[in-house]
């Protein structure tokens, strides 16, 4: 009776305790932190990144970015287009192999085939725009990210005409529209556009089609002024400087990257250019210097009325 109620007494008593007894479970906040993304992700983000040099700002320069119209980031392989002509086929779009890359935290170093090491320090100013300032020469560059297929080509042969033009040792005429009045343009055979703003940017000669480009006797030299068409993006005015003739005003069409029209508004005719003697550049000693539409406007010699 006794032992009966010993367990009894015991088992009220254990029932009473954990009756009592809650399980308190305390959670704790992580303090794990998402991964940040790394600039080697935001490189390759996009396809192509143009080089803005309307934008970019500072008292010295970087050569192979100065030259180049878009640079690709590649697993390590730095590439670029130095040239309109050829953009968009040239290494799949991508352009020409010119160096190496690494990155560190927000550091890119490029080392460049011809021009050498150059470190920048990098600043994502918006989901596809890049700010990459070299201390070393205080210049930054704005970089604009497009994926291949959706980047404008014919904006950008417009945007940097007049490297366009540049980029062919010369432009031979291939057709003259029936409809037009006569005029004296009829007889120019070859026209080139050579770099720098004062006098004698222009060439124009009356050899006949098909003549050795080497051999043309250029029978006229002049300037030449490329201004934008209120409204549209894809049309250029151009001013023909013939010395003491006079000018000829023209709106200038790109067809493709070796062909260019001449609508001569005075007489209604048009004028196809095929270009000839194409010129690839790598490196900023085979070709210009790219340099704001502001810093163009200060070195031409303004001739045209728009």
């Amino acid at each position: 009776m006794k032992t009966t109620k010993l367990f009894l007494a015991l088992s009220f008593i254990a029932i009473l305790f954990t009756s009592c007894y809650t399980e308190t479970v305390i959670v704790e906040e992580s303090n794990i932190t998402p991964p940040a993304i790394t600039l080697n992700q935001v490189l390759n983000t996009y396809d192509l990144w143009y080089v803005d040099i309307n934008r970019s700002q500072g008292s010295g320069y970087i050569p192979f970015m100065q030259i180049a119209f878009t640079v690709s980031f590649n697993n390590g392989t730095f590439h670029a287009n130095n040239n309109l002509v050829g953009i968009g086929d040239q290494g799949y779009g991508y352009g020409i192999d010119v160096g190496v890359y690494n990155t560190g935290n927000f550091v890119l170093d490029v080392t460049h085939d011809i021009d050498g090491f150059s470190r920048f320090e990098v600043t994502q100013r918006s989901a596809n725009e890049i700010e990459l300032y070299n201390y070393a020469n205080d210049v930054s560059y704005i970089l604009v990210g497009y994926q291949r297929n959706t980047f404008d080509y014919n904006a950008l042969f417009y945007d940097n005409i007049h490297y366009f033009l540049q980029e062919y040792t010369t432009w031979e005429k291939v057709f003259t529209s029936q409809e037009g009045a006569i005029n004296e343009f009829d007889n120019e055979n070859f026209v080139a556009f050579l770099p720098g703003g004062g006098d004698g940017n222009f060439r124009s000669s009356q050899d006949q089609n098909g003549s050795n480009i080497n051999n043309i006797y250029w029978d006229y030299t002049g300037i030449y002024n490329v201004d934008d068409v209120p409204g549209t993006q894809y049309l250029k005015y151009l001013t023909l400087d013939y010395d003491f003739l006079g000018n000829e005003y023209f709106e200038l069409s790109v067809i493709d990257d070796n062909t260019i029209s001449f609508y001569h508004p005075s007489s209604g005719t048009t004028y196809e250019f095929l270009g000839r003697g194409y010129i690839q550049y790598k490196k900023p000693g085979e070709g210009k210097l790219r340099k704001s539409n502001k810093e163009i406007a200060k070195t031409m010699t303004k001739i045209s009325k728009f």
